[in-house]
């Protein structure tokens, strides 16, 4: 007897980020933080070791009067302005002329999970990257969904022949297609795809849609740390070829754009040719946000409409620096990665540099690594290191570190 549903996936949780989150911080209390690498977390931290919160969004935050952080929004689906300065934001000046529609969501996750929750029937599988965030393939599993992954590199670039096959293996079985694509800055390789892979996975989704509707999910929670902010949306103009049987759900992440990880809040952007279709899709996920959570909070909303219209400048002013701190510390870690022949997925950019370590030996290589006090996170084909809070001076010599336990390891087996 079982109190759950039948479907219930009982296998229980395996915490891959916050227990060796706490082992780390269990090491430094006993050695001292100058003696251990904490490369696991996965949020902005700056040169000190202290979590960033802007004070050009949290400074404001903190001023908007109780009653309107108290009170519902003005809508399950977010408020007015709020939804229309998130379009203006994600595209800038890039935006395609498709009909769009923007549904606000409990962070990035909440537009990852109403996708996954309302686009596919149980059964259905949806495409992922083979080296992805965990959660994806964590909310597919609680929706009943089955998961088939592309390789994400052939050399040095996107494995565009991969990506073709599963689609076209998943659309013949279930004729309809749901993908994935977390770009740019990819977690947790820090891979940015060009405007050319771009331009070739539109026409091949295009082509497909011949056989059934294609669903684009383009995950960007990481865009606005971008090493190029001013070019960095131009492959929204690719979209612009789109055509009316390929739904576009861009899913957007203020929790990270804004260093509030702790108030959720984000949206998923729906966008396509035909009106009709796309009012469809927002009818479902109007109800599974109603259904879900009810309500996004209302003054962090107000809060990031204020921060990105009348306090943009004091806001690029503050985020600008921290973009400089990652591109610092992932040029130290990539060119002594480079030295010493340790082997790393394509970076460009964002918050990881992930190791390409086959899991054969992913979880001895990890254990090794922490006896010497490094502490990163495993990752399907791969160690990830969180550059995002790993100080400068704590990136000299550790790809030198990590390659000595490598050849160590190797060595012993």
């Amino acid at each position: 007897m079982s109190f759950v549903r039948k479907t219930a996936n009982l296998v229980p949780i395996v915490d891959t980020v916050f227990s060796i989150v706490k082992l780390a911080q269990k090491d430094k209390q006993e050695n001292g933080p100058e003696q251990v690498v904490d490369a696991t977390i996965g949020s902005l931290y700056d040169e000190n070791g202290t979590l960033v919160a802007y004070q050009s969004f949290f400074d404001h935050y903190n001023q908007i009067d109780n009653k309107a952080k108290a009170k519902y929004a003005s809508s399950f689906t977010g408020n007015d302005s709020f939804r229309n300065q998130v379009v203006r934001w994600v595209f800038h000046d890039h935006a395609p002329s498709l009909c769009k529609k923007v549904i606000a969501t409990p962070g990035g996750s909440g537009a990852v999970s109403t996708t996954f929750n309302t686009i596919l029937d149980q059964n259905e599988t949806v495409i992922l990257p083979e080296i992805a965030w965990g959660s994806y393939k964590l909310m597919a599993q609680q929706n009943c969904l089955n998961t088939a992954v592309y390789s994400m590199f052939e050399e040095d670039h996107f494995n565009l022949s991969s990506f073709k096959e599963v689609c076209i293996q998943v659309l013949n079985a279930q004729k309809k297609l749901l993908v994935v694509i977390n770009d740019p800055c990819h977690n947790p390789t820090g891979y940015t795809m060009t405007h050319e892979e771009w331009k070739e996975v539109i026409d091949f989704l295009n082509e497909c849609s011949k056989t059934g509707p294609v669903i684009l999910l383009n995950d960007i929670a990481y865009m606005d740390y971008s090493y190029n902010l001013n070019e960095v949306r131009s492959y929204f103009d690719c979209f612009e070829a789109l055509n009316e049987n390929v739904l576009l759900i861009v899913a957007f992440s203020i929790s990270k754009t804004c260093t509030s990880y702790g108030l959720r809040c984000g949206s998923a952007i729906l966008c396509g040719k035909d009106p009709e279709k796309v009012r469809e899709v927002e009818i479902v996920f109007e109800k599974a946000a109603r259904a879900t959570w009810s309500n996004i909070p209302n003054a962090a909303m107000d809060n990031f409409t204020w921060v990105t219209t009348e306090n943009l400048d004091n806001f690029l002013a503050e985020k600008q620096p921290y973009i400089d701190l990652m591109k610092q510390r992932s040029d130290i870690f990539l060119k002594e990665a480079k030295e010493h022949n340790l082997s790393v997925y394509p970076y460009k950019e964002g918050f990881f540099i992930t190791l390409q370590i086959e899991n054969e030996l992913k979880q001895k290589y990890h254990e090794a690594l922490m006896k010497e006090h490094i502490y990163t996170v495993q990752v399907n084909q791969g160690i990830r290191v969180a550059i995002c809070s790993l100080p400068v001076d704590k990136c000299y010599g550790l790809a030198k570190k990590m390659k000595d336990i490598l050849n160590r390891l190797k060595a012993a087996h």
